[in-house]
């Protein structure tokens, strides 16, 4: 794709699609997009008492991002087996890019805030698989499943750093710096999009998909990738609900507890929290290739039960192992992240690769709707954030956890050989 100014000496070249640069500038995109997304958990204690909600409405406000997500993936991701990825990347950018900016100057309370969080479900919909998709098809192999895993990490390291970042922006200008920060950042991948992608260049048409737009019987009958999608649901479960409210436990904890001097707030907290999920996440995928993806899975949905019914009950007892249980919980959820989606996109039939990884990401963002409000509402349910509500907020996370695990195992019968 040449610059579009006539008569230039030398017009510039976008970067071909599979190329070193071309991955590099799609990350770039996503990590400006996903830097956002995650600026309402990073201040919910101050929406909370600000527009007086309870925990189920906070869970709402933080888990109708991915449930408005769920029915837009599936048709958006599945159109990129038929029209070039770049017109659906540029909707997702744009609509993400307006529901920051329409957060930080328009919502006032729930229902405002709900739509304008609904909004950017949809536009992280047509933004996040879309833009794994660019990546993926012009790759193979061990490339092919080393640029899905930076694209994981890419995505992991914005979304730990926005809990930071939106901290900041808080401190300087309020909550509305914050998310107006956020829509800056997803109109600047806009741009990147806008330059590299290419725009006349339809999908070859032994690669079109010949069947109807939004079915998924192909995609259910193929086991394999099913047992990944199963997977990717629990591990998306479990990662929005600790996200959704890890600084609001933080928060809680240190108001009942007291916190040392020396220990950062709770959002720079989670933030390192999630810049070592996605060193575990990089990690893991490398580790798949040489044990097994079944195996590695299986570690890290154990680890995470465990940790998932223990952390919750260290707010009775000390900041600093609260701290360390959220770190460490974060850490394990991580552990399988890349693995579960280059699994995916391995297992998928090239010809309905779209639908496979818009049925991957639509039930695993089901998932992240359940986390959060599951969350909230075991926290009503015990009456408020004391030690029993957290207890029982982030434990029951372990049936849903070891409940995937068994389902994942029992359908897929994957093998544990390398790089499967």
């Amino acid at each position: 794709m040449r610059a579009d100014r006539p008569g230039a000496a030398s017009a510039w070249t976008a970067p071909p699609p599979g190329s070193p640069a071309f991955v590099a500038a799609i990350v770039v995109a996503q990590v400006l997009t996903q830097i956002g997304a995650f600026t309402l958990p990073a201040l919910l204690p101050g929406y909370i008492d600000r527009w007086g909600l309870s925990k189920t409405e906070a869970g709402w406000l933080v888990g109708i991002f991915f449930a408005a997500y769920v029915p837009a993936v599936p048709v958006l991701l599945s159109l990129t087996d038929r029209v070039p990825v770049r017109r659906v990347y540029l909707i997702g950018t744009g609509l993400t890019a307006l529901s920051h900016l329409g957060f930080a100057f328009l919502a006032d309370g729930f229902w405002s805030g709900l739509l304008m969080r609904a909004l950017a479900g949809v536009g992280w919909a047509g933004a996040y698989m879309v833009g794994l998709k660019a990546l993926a098809d012009p790759l193979a192999g061990a490339a092919q499943s080393r640029a899905v895993s930076w694209h994981a990490a890419g995505v992991g390291i914005a979304g730990a750093a926005s809990f930071a970042v939106a901290s900041l922006f808080d401190t300087l200008g309020g909550p509305g710096a914050s998310f107006g920060f956020g829509g800056v950042a997803a109109a600047t991948a806009f741009a990147i999009a806008a330059v590299v992608m290419p725009r006349d260049l339809p999908p070859r048409p032994g690669d079109v998909a010949r069947g109807a737009l939004l079915d998924f019987r192909p995609v259910f009958r193929n086991r394999r990738a099913m047992a990944w999608i199963v997977g990717y649901t629990i591990h998306t479960w479990e990662m929005a609900a600790l996200r959704g409210w890890a600084v609001a436990f933080l928060a809680a904890t240190a108001a009942r507890l007291g916190a040392p001097g020396w220990m950062p707030s709770p959002a720079v907290l989670f933030t390192v929290a999630g810049l070592a999920g996605v060193a575990v996440s990089v990690t893991g995928n490398e580790t798949a290739q040489k044990y097994g993806r079944a195996r590695v899975v299986l570690w890290a949905m154990t680890a995470a039960a465990a940790l998932s019914l223990a952390t919750g009950w260290t707010t009775g007892v000390s900041v600093v192992l609260a701290a360390a249980a959220v770190m460490l919980w974060n850490v394990a959820i991580y552990l399988d992240s890349a693995a579960l989606t280059a699994g995916t996109v391995q297992a998928a039939e090239k010809h309905l690769r779209g639908a496979t990884m818009g049925l991957h990401s639509m039930a695993g963002y089901a998932g992240g709707f359940l986390g959060p409000l599951g969350v909230g509402w075991f926290l009503d349910l015990a009456g408020g954030d004391g030690v029993v509500g957290w207890g029982l907020a982030f434990g029951h996370l372990a049936v849903v956890t070891l409940t995937g695990l068994f389902i994942l195992r029992r359908l897929g019968r994957v093998k544990s050989g390398a790089g499967t």
